[in-house]
């Protein structure tokens, strides 16, 4: 399953959804935190990868569980907050992991694992809506076991050409490591700079998407261009957190937008500093403070250009991007 680039540009993640292949609708099938039956054992301490494990001769519970292994602190999460996570799903006896964000380390460099950053209540791309909805009233820091059918849990959207049949029992364990509350239509608000010479021109009408004009017969830069247009006085962003944002995106050659959040709902969010963005997000983007409104100009070798089957591989990108918060 990919992200479709024109509508998702700012969230090109590149870890797999192995088990499902779109959003998961159905109504709510869990069953609190207890039920009878066979539930599987989680140990570890939060912050390291779970260890599974399930009752050799016992056979799973016949309904979906939700069972919080141990307690965070802090305020509950609550329904649409944004939410940083770590997640690993295992088959119930396969004793072998599906999925997650556990797999991915960290790189001599220093570069953050990999995590998923998600909106409770919207559609994800890697988990399904009942396993999402699960770490709701939940506190960050928490640890949280969802174990259900894939037939119950995913339902029609089910991938099984991943080898997972409806009736296979699956076992999440998921660790909502942050959370945080922003409005879908909040914006930065402050005195606007004037662009520098041979950038696009920027207004940003309130609620909509910013309008990015291209110099007239002005040729692409070769090197990422960034300028702070209204300066912030939040905290600096750090490379592995969620960054929540609005946004807009053109193509340097004709000037058409390709993309922009205030078209799909407002506020977004997305893992910086992790190569799960496109590199001129990562690079432009840390590092900045929270209030910022930033004007991003990415030549296709930090954009789609590794990627030639995009249809934006040979576009420069020039991007308006309000960091409204992090997570």
């Amino acid at each position: 399953m990919n992200y479709n680039t024109k509508r998702r540009v700012a969230a090109l993640l590149a870890v797999p959804a192995l088990l499902f292949t779109a959003a998961c609708g159905s109504d709510d099938g869990n069953n609190g935190d207890t039920a009878a039956g066979g539930v599987a054992e989680v140990k570890g301490k939060v912050g390291e990868k779970p260890e599974i494990s399930v009752p050799k001769d016992g056979e799973p519970s016949e309904k979906t569980v939700v069972k919080t292994v141990s307690e965070g602190s802090g305020t509950p999460i609550k329904a649409s907050d944004f939410v940083r996570l770590d997640w690993t799903v295992e088959k119930w006896g396969g004793d072998q992991e599906l999925g997650g964000t556990w797999a991915e380390t960290s790189t001599a460099g220093g570069t953050p694992r990999r995590q998923s950053v998600e909106q409770i209540g919207k559609q994800s791309q890697q988990l399904p809506e009942k396993v999402l909805d699960a770490v709701k009233g939940k506190k960050p820091g928490s640890r949280i076991l969802v174990q259900g059918t894939a037939g119950d849990l995913i339902g029609e959207n089910l991938n099984t050409s991943a080898g997972i049949a409806a009736k296979d029992v699956l076992i999440w364990v998921v660790d909502p490591v942050g959370a945080a509350t922003v409005d879908a239509k909040a914006e930065v608000k402050g005195e606007q700079a004037a662009t520098e010479p041979g950038l696009p021109e920027v207004e940003v009408p309130s609620q909509k998407a910013a309008v990015i004009t291209i110099p007239k017969g002005a040729k692409p830069p070769k090197e990422l261009e960034e300028q702070v247009l209204v300066k912030g006085t939040g905290k600096k962003v750090e490379a592995g957190e969620g960054l929540i944002a609005q946004y807009t995106g053109v193509k340097w050659e004709d000037g058409k937008k390709f993309d922009s959040s205030w078209d799909h709902g407002g506020a977004t969010a997305f893992q910086i500093g992790t190569g799960s963005v496109v590199e001129g997000w990562d690079k432009g983007l840390v590092g900045k403070n929270v209030g910022d409104r930033v004007l991003l100009v990415i030549p296709p070798s930090l954009g789609y250009g590794a990627s030639p089957s995009s249809e934006l591989a040979k576009n420069t990108l020039v991007f308006v991007v309000d960091i409204l918060g992090t997570v």
